[in-house]
């Protein structure tokens, strides 16, 4: 029987076992397939898994270390890839019946990465449609199945905190990286946009969608982002900015460290229990030698507009092809459809306005930037919701889950910052997340943060309840 021990062990441990000789990648990958056997029939985690090629790949990788080729510390490590993420020869069915028959004929560049380092695939997990729209695939939330995993990076948050692989990747375009990493309580990060390559990732929008790890540690995402990250002539996005040894600095006190809370839009409108898990969080970052100070940026409520312009246009754009086809035009769920269809009708005005907000509010952030290290919010509003629900009650309103879960995140995928979400408590026995915000391709200040706040903090250490079936 594999160890059971593993399921909830870092990343950063497996490798450093692996290297030790303490543990081997055949045995890691055994007991992440146990776990999916006997776990994700409730938690619905996967939507592909091939055990022969993970266990394959994993005696691989044990003999390439035991010969003395041990490539660092993703060798042998079993990972899973959100559906929109390509991999040569394997289903990539963007969550969506439209592409229900398509195997990928490349490689994105992040599993090409990821593959080099030497990682086991063990499969693909769930998303939402296309990367959208409420109505939730078939994931569940490990803490409570009768709640949902978050957005469209579900499957990849829900894998993780059940402990059914070490790693996930993830895309976040509004937020759909750190929304899963609050709701499942583990860490999920958007790096800059274009620190990671974007290429053989299907896109949602061009201009608003990022690539990144979902892991159960800061350091663990400090590693994957390692791997990842770099310049890549096939996506003219990529940026050449050198990117530097992120786990060497992660290690460094906080004392000192500049801390901004915006005074606009971040504290507004949210469930008691979050912001009291949040108020905390900043007061245990107070209480280790940071300095929290309160910043402003004026026009940041605007972001939701921008961003939906920006968003429906791009999508609309890049699924024409299948809306005209009446042979796959009608395997998009209604909902999605209607989505789709709506950019049709986005003004080249509109567009232009939604851009020229977007510069302003990039000048703005940056501005509070100039003052601080890093900026400090909820992740969410809410903490995860039940599967069945379309509307939350926060104070006095009503309001939609997808609005409000998208509230604190979609500002920072608009102005293309890096940004992490970390636990930080709880609230209704479900998990809170904590945004630490940085400067451009300053990835290396908010996962120094985050580390910071995670090595002081038992949340790290809380795992949801047995799963056993």
């Amino acid at each position: 029987m594999p160890d059971p021990g593993w399921a909830y062990r870092s990343l950063a441990d497996a490798a450093h076992a692996i290297e030790a000789g303490q543990a081997s990648p055949v045995e890691l990958t055994r007991a992440c397939l146990d776990r999916i056997e006997r776990l994700d029939p409730a938690v619905h985690a996967f939507v592909y898994l091939d055990a022969a090629a993970a266990l394959a790949a994993a005696r691989t990788a044990e003999r390439e270390i035991r010969g003395g080729g041990y490539r660092g510390p993703l060798h042998g490590i079993p990972v899973a890839l959100k559906d929109n993420v390509e991999v040569e020869g394997t289903p990539t069915t963007n969550g969506s019946q439209v592409f229900a028959d398509r195997t990928a004929a490349r490689d994105a560049a992040v599993w090409q990465r990821l593959r080099e380092a030497g990682v086991v695939l063990l499969g693909k997990v769930h998303m939402h449609e296309v990367a959208w729209g409420v109505d939730v695939p078939p994931t569940r939330n490990p803490w409570d199945i009768g709640r949902t995993p978050g957005l469209s990076s579900s499957g990849s948050g829900a894998a993780v905190a059940a402990g059914l692989c070490f790693a996930a990747l993830g895309t976040d375009t509004g937020g759909s990286i750190r929304i899963p990493a609050s709701c499942c309580g583990v860490v999920g990060l958007k790096p800059t946009y274009g620190r990671v390559s974007r290429f053989g990732v299907l896109p949602h929008s061009w201009s608003l969608d990022h690539v990144g790890p979902l892991t159960r540690s800061v350091e663990d995402a400090a590693i994957v982002l390692q791997a990842i990250a770099g310049p890549d002539p096939r996506d003219h996005s990529a940026a050449t900015v050198p990117v530097p040894d992120y786990r060497a600095e992660l290690r460094r006190g906080i004392a000192g460290v500049r801390i901004g809370i915006p005074r606009e839009h971040f504290f507004e409108r949210l469930e008691p229990g979050v912001e009291s898990a949040v108020r905390q969080a900043l007061c245990d970052l107070e209480e280790r030698g940071a300095r929290l100070e309160e910043v402003s940026i004026p026009h940041i409520q605007y972001a939701l507009a921008a961003v939906l312009v920006i968003e429906l246009a791009s999508a609309s754009a890049w699924h024409e092809r299948y809306l005209r086809d009446p042979a796959t035009r009608g395997r998009y769920t209604p909902e999605v459809q209607v989505l789709l269809n709506a950019g049709k009708f986005v003004f080249a005005t509109d567009l232009l306005k939604a851009q020229r907000l977007r510069q302003i509010l990039m000048d703005e952030v940056r501005a509070a930037l100039r003052t601080v290290d890093v900026l400090a919010t909820p992740t969410l509003p809410l903490v995860a919701w039940q599967i069945d629900q379309t509307t939350a009650r926060i104070g006095d309103q009503d309001e939609h889950v997808l609005h409000a879960c998208w509230r604190y995140t979609h500002p920072f995928n608009l102005t293309g910052l890096p940004a992490v979400s970390v636990p930080c408590g709880f609230a209704d026995g479900m998990p809170v997340g904590l945004q630490l915000v940085g400067r451009p391709f300053d990835e290396a200040a908010v996962l120094h943060v985050a580390y910071a706040y995670e090595q002081a903090t038992p949340w790290r250490s809380q795992h949801p309840p047995d799963l056993e079936l």
